[in-house]
């Protein structure tokens, strides 16, 4: 890594650490903290440390904005290429960002400063405890994407929730609960007016250090459970990323976003995908 990539980490994921407590505060608001590859990358790496780190005992992720984040930057990571390649690359992608999520052997706090869209959902409940400010929403839209749940999800959302309310929230209808809706399926742990997040999160935490909690996964799920499932929910997504369905709907996302260039590229294709389909 260069010295200005080091620095570009720095600007997008501010890191401090207090009285064994990480603070992981992204911190991109005009992008409303979207998951870039760089950002992803800063995430993966701050977690790999805090797991060699004794001193950190407590991992809290937050963000700047209105947006706690807006899910992962698909215009950022996916590059077109040869289908296999694509295919692989897709798969690894996944797979590395919510392994890191499950193997961070640290008790991880998710506090929502604002709406969490997709993989920022996902990936939360992979976490130990979710404290959320009244004004979020969260948002899973896969299936509008054209897409199959990702982040463990296809399980854990069902243990959390029950399965009518997963589907509800996975499925077609793409229900966006707020955070007190969230709180009574049970999707969060807390919902805290703005000006009380930092203090409730940094309580638990203390809490947490105080009875010397090791790190407890929700939905009576394994790590081991866990890694397993979001192996084979990467293949079914790199598969659904080259489907037809999600290529229609990212062009006409992107179309109706007047982002004409790469709906052009969706549209090739899609016009294109018999001849490449045979390559996966």
């Amino acid at each position: 890594m260069t010295i200005d990539q080091q620095m570009n980490n720095e600007e997008i994921l501010i890191k401090s650490l207090a009285e064994g407590i990480l603070t992981l505060t992204m911190n991109t608001p005009r992008r409303l903290n979207g998951w870039t590859l760089p950002m992803m990358d800063a995430l993966k790496a701050s977690f790999y440390s805090a797991n060699l780190d004794e001193e950190v005992k407590v991992v809290i992720l937050t963000g700047v904005g209105h947006y706690y984040c807006a899910g992962v930057n698909l215009g950022s990571t996916l590059k077109l290429g040869h289908p296999q390649k694509i295919r692989a690359q897709i798969i690894a992608h996944n797979q590395a960002l919510f392994d890191a999520f499950i193997t961070l052997s640290k008790p991880i706090i998710i506090a929502i400063n604002g709406h969490a869209i997709g993989a920022s959902v996902t990936s939360a409940t992979l976490c130990d405890a979710i404290i959320s400010v009244k004004q979020a929403t969260f948002s899973t839209p896969f299936a509008a994407l054209g897409i199959t749940p990702e982040g463990c999800s296809s399980v854990m959302f069902t243990r959390l929730m029950g399965e009518e309310v997963a589907q509800r929230i996975l499925g077609d209808e793409g229900w966006k609960p707020t955070a007190e809706e969230a709180d009574e399926i049970s999707l969060i742990n807390k919902v805290v007016d703005e000006d009380s997040l930092t203090k409730a999160s940094r309580k638990l935490a203390q809490e947490w250090i105080s009875h010397e909690r090791g790190r407890q996964y929700r939905g009576e799920l394994s790590k081991e459970e866990l890694l397993e499932i979001n192996a084979k929910e990467s293949i079914e997504l790199a598969d659904a990323f080259l489907s037809s369905p999600f290529i229609k709907a990212q062009f006409s996302f992107l179309f109706k976003k007047k982002k004409y260039v790469p709906a052009c590229l969706f549209a090739f294709m899609l016009i294109s995908r018999p001849l490449w389909a045979r390559l996966l």
